[in-house]
């Protein structure tokens, strides 16, 4: 009688996706509580995103506001939010691979 490979446990595996369904789900949810925060111009302008890439807020320093160089100051804004969301996605990043185990899910757009 020949040997036959053993068949996978289709409810074991079923239990562990759903495991991991719940846990992508909890790790999404947390993301949109968390914030990080990056500068630019040494610390003159602030920019705070979610984990859901969302700018929450801006902070200008008044002292870098110049009527005649606004280039300066867009520039400033650019880099700080630029960075923000780099931050955010990289946190974003990090829990979601938490939650997955670090396995690609299909269907679901990875954070880039």
């Amino acid at each position: 009688m020949a040997d036959f490979p053993k068949m996978p446990d289709i409810n074991g595996l079923m239990q562990a996706a759903q495991r991991m369904q719940e846990d992508l789900q909890r790790a999404q949810r947390e993301l949109e509580d968390k914030k990080v925060e990056a500068t630019a111009g040494g610390g003159m302008i602030t920019a705070v995103v979610s984990g859901r890439l969302d700018l929450v807020s801006l902070k200008i320093d008044p002292s870098v506001v110049d009527p005649k160089d606004v280039a300066m100051l867009q520039d400033l804004v650019v880099a700080a939010v630029n960075q923000a969301l780099q931050k955010a996605k990289a946190m974003a990043q990090g829990e979601l691979a938490k939650a997955t185990g670090g396995l690609s899910i299909p269907g679901m757009p990875p954070i880039l």
